[in-house]
């Protein structure tokens, strides 16, 4: 029998906790930092509006017109053709993300218990530089915490949709928006935190001339949304007739972008108020913030809870991308979902390994000159997921009948439907097309 969400909330919820995470959070800001904070902003959202949106719509219409896992719901309305297999990309995308997402999951969860007993508040001497490079280039900490994260995900998954991933995202997405609320508001009552919220919110449109702005901003999009990673392919499989794609759709994707706003006013006015530099790179949430803790205001009780949220934050999207490699495995199998969790979760420990050992043990193995971790994240959110967006996008733009592709996204009779159809068609498939050449390298 398919499982079902419990209630409409329920599957909202859980939506957005799939779509939030470190990408909200942790990649958010300092990809926002790099690329001149409000211009990026200004981009993102555009980006969000005029292909996230119409994707998280075409992705939740086809797993709900399935039925079935991500696969299957591209070969029901393929059969005999190429297309069947397109489903496999976001697959692939979801389980090359977990590999690594796990490692730098169990950074955040590392953080969050030094900052519960003190013992990262006792590294300050050293400076953060020093204990985050350390705790990176060991090998059994690592791994570690990345096999407890692994594991956690894993108990919530194998517990089964209702009973399991609806039933944590009820109770801790709203915790997380609380969190993330508080430490906002007291980051915008620091001296000197106006800076941060202009360098958010005030462009410099220069900026737009900078070809690489426009493909980070997309990964971004892709990324922090989950679009491309079959999540929302899977989760639509659970729905039933009764819910409206596309006001969930929006409902999603505001929040997602909401707690991505929300979660950069808890850093941005943060870091200016404090000296620190907003362009600090992938290490801004791990060296540069835990240093401005210290000279905050409640600063280690406000870095408890910020580690709280990045680690409770990437415990929900793991969930759901290992959900779609689960529910996978399920159908092909016919194994019991806690035999297919396990199996899953141990191959994804052993797949994350290089990318946990890629800053010490394997700190030579490098991929186009970058560690491990970073190649892979390069080329997951570079390539597989606009790939796999560009996939989504022609089949229900092109494959599908535009009466069938409207209907199955509950648009039928709506003045937006041929909006929505034409920007499957034509104006995702060429930004994502160009944006793809463009990482390439071909021009």
């Amino acid at each position: 029998m398919r499982e079902e969400w419990g209630s409409r909330a329920g599957f909202i919820l859980a939506t957005i906790g799939a779509a939030v995470g470190l990408g909200n959070i942790w990649r958010f800001a300092y990809i926002a930092g790099e690329n001149g904070g409000a211009v990026f902003l200004f981009v993102y959202l555009l980006f969000v509006a005029l292909i996230g949106l119409p994707l998280v719509i075409a992705e939740l219409a086809l797993g709900r017109r399935g039925a079935s896992d991500a696969v299957a719901a591209f070969a029901a309305s393929a059969a005999g053709s190429l297309w069947r297999h397109a489903g496999w990309i976001g697959v692939v995308a979801a389980v090359a993300i977990l590999s690594y997402y796990a490692v730098v999951a169990g950074w955040a969860l590392r953080y969050f218990a030094g900052a519960l007993t003190g013992a990262l508040w006792r590294e300050a001497g050293a400076g953060y530089g020093a204990f985050f490079e350390g705790f990176i280039a060991g090998s059994a900490e690592p791994m570690l915490y990345q096999a407890v994260m692994l594991a956690l995900a894993a108990l919530v998954v194998a517990a089964g949709v209702k009973g399991g991933i609806e039933r944590i995202n009820l109770w801790i997405m709203p915790l997380l928006a609380a969190i993330v609320c508080g430490l906002a508001i007291h980051a915008l009552l620091l001296p000197g935190s106006a800076r941060g919220v202009g360098f958010l919110f005030t462009p410099d449109w220069s900026a737009l001339g900078r070809p690489a702005l426009y493909l980070n901003a997309l990964g971004q999009a892709f990324f922090s949304l989950g679009v491309g990673m079959a999540v929302f392919v899977t989760y639509g499989g659970y729905l039933g007739s009764q819910t409206g794609i596309p006001r969930s759709a929006a409902t999603v994707v505001i929040g997602d972008t909401a707690f991505a706003l929300v979660a950069g006013l808890a850093v941005f006015p943060a870091v200016f108020a404090l000296g620190g530099d907003p362009a600090a790179g992938p290490r801004l949430a791990f060296i540069t913030f835990p240093q401005i803790l210290l000279d905050m205001p409640a600063g280690r009780i406000v870095g408890t809870v910020f580690f709280l949220l990045l680690s409770a934050a990437a415990l929900t999207s793991m969930i759901s991308l290992l959900e779609v490699a689960v529910a996978v495995l399920v159908a092909r199998t016919g194994w019991s979902r806690p035999r297919a969790t396990a199996i899953v979760a141990a191959a994804l420990f052993l797949l994350g390994m290089p990318s946990a050992l890629g800053y010490g043990t394997l700190r030579g193995w490098t991929l186009a000159g970058q560690p491990l971790l970073d190649a892979i994240d390069h080329l997951v959110s570079n390539f597989l997921l606009p790939l796999s967006g560009l996939c989504i996008a022609l089949f229900v733009g092109w494959r599908l009948r535009a009466a069938e592709a409207v209907s199955a996204a509950d648009l039928a009779g709506s003045a937006v439907a041929p909006a929505w159809l034409w920007l499957l068609r034509i104006g995702a498939p060429l930004t994502i097309l160009v944006i793809l050449l463009r990482s390439a390298g071909l021009f």
